[in-house]
């Protein structure tokens, strides 16, 4: 909207009388705009009302969204642990892409506890320790044969220090266990690979219903984006090595983490 009024953010900001660090802060999504903000963003570049109207309802949602997070959170993490695994549960087909981590269902207890820090950090939860018994009670179902599981992650994450080097380590072997169980695939995309299309986020595919977690707001996204997100996974898959390729990497990474202790590979 800015540009599109051909203004720059110090002429934006000028113009509303405001700190030239509001702009950036609201466009990067760094702070979440007032009611007031909006109104006023909206006026100064021109737009008519029913533009501010739409983008109220739009910020009204967002924040009930992240109030929702908040509220299960309450409950304790090992609640939302357990609403996530009463969902795994019901599906037959299990995709989950991720970024820089390990996916959950393949989390060694230790790397798990990390993963369950960084929640603790953000949201002031307490209940660690159920949290971690919860994820790590959820990975029964990969042993159930009539379910079909699909792990797709980039090369980054088995390098990226996601917790202590010998929890990453162990964590590296428990990936090449499970791979090797005849229904589950693991992709890795090694490094320097160029893909058809960036991916925007980590998501999670239970049957035909993507999920999608953010700090703020953990839950499905619209049934109707849910093409979008196995045309994606596909992409991904396609390349993402597997088999005796993935489980070359998951070598290659231990060895790495090994060097970076000073331990002989």
């Amino acid at each position: 909207m800015r540009k599109a009024a051909g203004l720059t953010g110090d002429q934006l900001a000028e113009r509303l009388n405001w700190a030239r660090s509001r702009i950036p802060k609201i466009e990067n999504g760094h702070k979440m705009p007032s009611d007031q903000e909006i109104q006023a963003w909206v006026a100064a570049c021109g737009q008519p009302r029913e533009t501010a109207d739409e983008l109220l309802v739009l910020a009204s949602q967002g924040r009930e969204q992240h109030k929702q997070w908040r509220q299960r959170l309450r409950h304790g993490h090992a609640a939302v642990q357990n609403e996530w695994d009463a969902l795994v549960r019901k599906a037959s087909v299990i995709r989950n892409f991720e970024i820089t981590v390990i996916p959950g269902l393949l989390q060694t207890p230790e790397y798990a506890r990390y993963r369950v820090l960084e929640i603790a950090r953000i949201h002031e939860i307490t209940d660690i320790d159920a949290a971690i018994a919860a994820r790590i009670r959820r990975q029964d179902v990969l042993y159930e044969p009539d379910r079909t599981f699909e792990f797709i992650i980039f090369e980054a994450a088995l390098r990226i220090g996601a917790c202590p080097v010998d929890a990453m380590i162990g964590q590296l072997d428990r990936l090449n266990v499970v791979a090797q169980l005849a229904n589950i695939t693991l992709g890795v995309i090694p490094l320097g690979v160029t893909l058809p299309a960036m991916p925007l986020n980590p998501f999670v595919l239970l049957d035909d219903v993507p999920y999608v977690e953010t700090y703020g707001r953990s839950n499905a996204a619209s049934v109707n984006e849910s093409g979008s997100y196995k045309r994606s996974a596909d992409a991904l898959m396609a390349e993402a090595l597997t088999g005796d390729g993935a489980r070359r990497l998951c070598l290659s990474a231990v060895e790495w983490w090994q060097a970076q202790q000073g331990q002989p590979s």
